[in-house]
């Protein structure tokens, strides 16, 4: 199945909505459109059989053909974990092990070259990134390029310098010249190492690179939110996002959140799929946007193998989790085009195709801003919220899991709720602000229902609400197909943590938790900061 590339709605029914709420006396036409482009969709945390961890069968181009040719992404980074590899990327065992950068180099990339040569994907971005195992934490997604290619220059001396890897296992004129420029000098044990790589990729890649906490509250002490803050105070144009949207759907335990299912591990578990520190409403990750970081919500597959024998992981790439980008440029998306949408925040991220589409705006009488930007008004002026979203006819749910037999069901949002929280001063390193987790003031400000929109022309479902800014903040979306109160899964409308599925027949479990997953869906947006002049 493929999706068609959705453009944004046009600026004259923007424009129309912003009349139908008023505002004051000043000419609505002062107000700018929103800017042309297209989303694309994509995923920033995938596997090969690369990664020892995935199956076999989990070849490159069987990655490929499901993320592009099935489920219809326009993006992918392959990020197979920065270890020993022990396979090609057909799966066949190699005489000698490689470190994964060598064979990124060797075999990962020349391959998706080859592909896009001969015209297969070659609309489409891909590119080579890698998981990290980062000391004393957990893994975070890296991606570093020289210009439009990746940069396997950077990615083997990031392998040398911030893991264990045996130095012999590198090329000698290599690790020569890293010994001329760090001495004997690694750092792959404590937390300090762990900011030097996010020193390191400052120094070396300042803008053509990202670091994305993955899957943040998996294992317990992995961070907290000082190791959060400290990584975006280090470097903010790198550290900008985290993986609050977790792939590893398809386990029995949803995201592989495995912790023991007891009250004082509320901390690490999934909520609606979602991790702890984006679904908690006034959590980590309202703290952090509290205090005007500008750091961002992704959602990932984190494939590594979906049904084999009696197991059960993940999802393949774009059939569960999308990330909705926004690219201004037109033709193939490049590196850069990505790298400049996924910093700007405009971008939304989902399950099960809950939403393909998203416009969410703030408006004053003279400016308009969308996620990840800043509106900046004057104290008791107006401002028009703008929420209009799509869904598609049907999504990929399928009965039976893995059949190939689609279900047909449309997805339906139930509610989207508007979310706001204050912006205070930026918590400074030592102080005990730099260990607060939450925010008290994020609240939902509006729930809204079919009752409160309406179906516009081009098919979008359009909301307006109006607000008076008064100070500092932010407000950002979430919306489910889940009622408010539905037993185990919502309460009040907030998610509950997701149970483990444990059905004895293993056949039965793998459409017990797909039909688990598929019926409990959700959308982030991210969010847009209003600031008084």
């Amino acid at each position: 199945m493929t999706y068609k590339k959705l453009m944004i709605p046009s600026a004259i029914a923007i424009l129309l909505t912003f009349a139908a709420c008023g505002g004051d006396n000043q000419p609505v036409s002062s107000v700018p459109s929103l800017p042309s482009g297209r989303w694309l969709a994509g995923d920033l945390h995938t596997h090969t059989t690369q990664s020892a961890d995935a199956d076999v069968s989990q070849t490159l181009e069987k990655v490929l053909s499901k993320a592009f040719a099935s489920y219809g992404l326009d993006w992918m980074a392959v990020s197979n974990h920065l270890r020993v590899s022990t396979r090609d990327e057909k799966g066949n065992t190699l005489a000698t092990s490689i470190p994964m950068s060598i064979g990124a180099e060797r075999y990962e990339i020349p391959r998706v070259q080859a592909l896009q040569a001969a015209g297969t994907y070659a609309d489409k971005l891909i590119f080579s990134g890698f998981e990290w195992d980062m000391p004393t934490h957990d893994h975070v997604g890296i991606a570093l390029f020289d210009g439009a290619s990746v940069s396997t220059k950077g990615m083997k001396e990031f392998e040398y310098l911030f893991t264990t890897r045996d130095e012999t296992m590198f090329d000698a004129t290599d690790l020569a010249t890293w010994k001329a420029k760090y001495g004997t000098t690694r750092y792959n044990k404590t937390a300090d190492d762990a900011l030097q790589a996010f020193a390191w990729l400052k120094t070396n890649y300042p803008d053509t690179s990202y670091a994305v906490i993955n899957h943040p509250s998996r294992n317990k002490g992995s961070y907290s939110i000082a190791d959060f803050r400290a990584f975006n105070d280090l470097a903010p144009n790198i550290m900008f996002a985290i993986e609050g949207m977790v792939g590893n759907q398809m386990e029995p335990d949803r995201g592989g959140y495995t912790a023991a299912y007891t009250d004082d591990n509320a901390l690490l578990r999934v909520y609606g799929g979602v991790d702890y520190v984006v679904a908690k409403l006034g959590g980590p990750w309202d703290a952090l946007l509290g205090e005007g970081r500008r750091i961002w919500n992704l959602t990932d597959s984190d494939t590594h193998f979906k049904i084999v024998g009696s197991n059960s992981s993940g999802y393949f790439p774009g059939e569960y989790a999308k990330n909705y980008v926004f690219n201004s440029a037109t033709g193939k998306p490049l590196a850069a085009d990505l790298l400049t949408g996924l910093r700007s925040g405009k971008m939304f991220s989902v399950y099960g195709d809950l939403i393909n589409a998203l416009d969410f705006n703030l408006a004053s009488t003279s400016d308009r801003k969308e996620m990840g930007g800043e509106l900046k008004v004057g104290s008791g002026d107006k401002v028009t919220i703008t929420i209009r979203f799509k869904s598609p006819s049907k999504n990929n749910y399928e009965k039976p899991v893995d059949s190939g037999t689609a279900a047909n069901v449309k997805p339906v949002v139930d509610h989207v709720d508007l979310i706001v929280g204050d912006v205070g001063a930026k918590a400074a390193a030592g102080t005990a602000a730099y260990s607060v987790a939450t925010n008290s003031s994020t609240k939902v400000l509006k729930r809204f229902t079919s009752a409160d929109w309406k179906v516009d022309a081009d098919g979008y479902y359009s909301i307006s609400y109006e607000t008076t800014a008064t100070k500092n903040q932010y407000f950002r979306l979430r919306g489910t197909n889940l009622g408010t109160d539905v037993a185990g899964l919502t309460a009040a409308g907030e998610p509950l943590a997701d149970q483990r599925t444990s059905t004895t027949d293993n056949t039965q479990r793998f459409n017990d938790i797909n039909d688990r997953n598929y019926g409990s869906l959700w959308f982030y947006s991210n969010p847009v900061f209003v600031t008084l002049r």
